[in-house]
């Protein structure tokens, strides 16, 4: 009993207060995240480590067909994939770095052989273009909700008080027509 009034006071402290616990979870994550020495790692750090030759493979698509990247073309015998590979180590030996090596690929193959398009030029839409049609989609889907919601539904009776469309003379056609078929 005694156990149930410290909760219930504990929840009414909570609710009360103007510090919530999910504020201070998300203060926390952010003071954890600067202050981070792990996290806090710039690009100049990343390019002044030696690429492997795993992460150089997984940016090059193979060019055999199989539609893989370099790193997990598996077949054993591609006459793509394994001297590049090869040649990718080779490189790395010689002291050339990640973005060295695959301007190489590039420049020798064209863009074809990036395992993802560059973010510059053209290829922008390409990693821009599926969050347009997502924001334009649910835009169009959210209008016409609207709009069906905003339009009165009518009823049975405004139909049969509107004024009718037919011609005069073909509504006696119409209505000869069936005096004389019953």
């Amino acid at each position: 009993m005694r156990s149930y009034f410290r909760l219930h006071f504990v929840r009414l402290h909570f609710a009360r207060s103007h510090f919530a616990p999910p504020r201070f979870v998300f203060l926390a994550m952010l003071l954890f995240a600067v202050l981070s020495p792990e996290l806090n790692v710039s690009r100049e750090t990343l390019a002044e480590e030696p690429p492997t030759s795993a992460q150089i493979s997984q940016a090059l698509t193979c060019q055999c067909g199989c539609g893989l990247t370099v790193a997990n073309c598996n077949m054993p015998t591609c006459g793509f994939a394994v001297p590049v590979r090869t040649e990718i180590d080779r490189m790395i030996g010689k002291g050339m770095r990640g973005p060295q090596i695959v301007a190489f690929y590039r420049h020798k193959f064209g863009e074809k052989v990036l395992s993802a398009p560059t973010t510059e030029g053209f290829n922008l839409l390409a990693w821009t273009m599926p969050f347009i049609a997502l924001i334009v989609g649910g835009g169009l889907i959210a209008l016409a909700f609207g709009r069906w919601r905003s339009v009165a539904p009518v009823t049975t009776s405004e139909r049969l008080a509107a004024p009718s469309s037919f011609d005069p003379a073909l509504r006696r056609r119409l209505e000869k027509d069936l005096k004389e078929s019953s």
